[in-house]
């Protein structure tokens, strides 16, 4: 993701009209932010479990926030979807005001997550796992008089997302007998049915093996490539391969923002959530 420094720009207007039209055609180019927070606040009483953070997301980018426990990464998670609306601050998607809007209707703006803990109906298949997610998307989804079957849309949709995952050959198994991996694989499945424009992803390799771990990396690189990805992963290799800029917080604030080659050789990284560098 080319990220443009505002001195260079400087600079280009100071040679001359030619180069001022081409950082106004390399502006246009830049791809519009999806998400933007602006000094997000999530407070418990006196505990700021998110302080005061910033940071915009471009469309089609993959962003890693990483950070030690407890610096506020699924709260920022939870207050970008609105499960818990922030204490102060604005939260935009793609240019729409949504710091106040409820969960469902972040949902149907096309913001989707999986969460640490699986949330799945264990005694159904997988494909009825899907099913139940596609019905929770409609408006009439509690009605008494809808059919039961998928229409040709959501039997698409269904279709791409267990293709996406890797579960297309295990649609008909019960959820109680995939192993955890094809478990986590399923939450990514449901959040793809959904179509979202912006996925975020919740320790999606959390527990895994590294068999397992290998292939959630795979599926996610494989997403399109218009799908806005944010990632929070406490496997840094996972997450700073997969990652083209990273986030790292640090009791509920911003500590830096680099590129992954970045930030593995960022000191207060390497303090604060690798350990201290060892010397010789």
């Amino acid at each position: 993701m080319c990220r443009l420094k505002s001195q260079d720009l400087d600079g280009r207007h100071e040679r001359g009209h030619g180069d001022r039209k081409a950082v106004s055609f390399f502006q246009s180019t830049v791809p519009e932010p999806v998400l933007v927070l602006s000094n997000v606040v999530v407070a418990f009483g006196a505990l700021r479990a998110v302080d005061g953070v910033s940071l915009s997301v471009a469309r089609g980018e993959r962003r890693a926030i990483i950070g030690p426990n407890g610096a506020g990464k699924t709260t920022l998670f939870n207050a970008v979807t609105g499960v818990l609306p922030p204490t102060s601050g604005a939260i935009t998607f793609e240019g729409r005001t949504i710091t106040r809007d409820p969960p469902h209707a972040r949902a149907g703006l096309g913001i989707a997550r999986t969460f640490q803990i699986t949330n799945l109906f264990p005694t159904l298949s997988v494909e009825d796992n899907l099913i139940l997610s596609l019905r929770g998307l409609k408006s009439r989804k509690f009605s008494l008089f809808g059919s039961p079957d998928l229409d040709e849309d959501e039997r698409k949709r269904a279709e791409r997302a267990l293709s996406m995952s890797r579960l297309g050959d295990r649609r008909s198994i019960l959820v109680k007998e995939l192993s955890y991996g094809e478990q986590r694989q399923l939450e990514m499945a449901l959040a793809i049915a959904a179509e979202p424009r912006l996925l975020l992803l919740d320790e999606p390799a959390a527990g895994l093996s590294p068999a397992e771990r290998g292939l959630v990396a795979d599926i996610i690189r494989a997403l399109p490539r218009e799908l806005t990805i944010v990632l929070i992963e406490h496997d840094m290799d996972l997450a700073l391969g997969l990652a083209e800029y990273v986030t790292c917080l640090h009791e509920g604030r911003v500590l830096v923002e680099a590129a992954p080659d970045a930030i593995r050789k960022n000191e207060q990284v390497q303090e604060v959530y690798l350990g201290k560098p060892r010397h010789a």
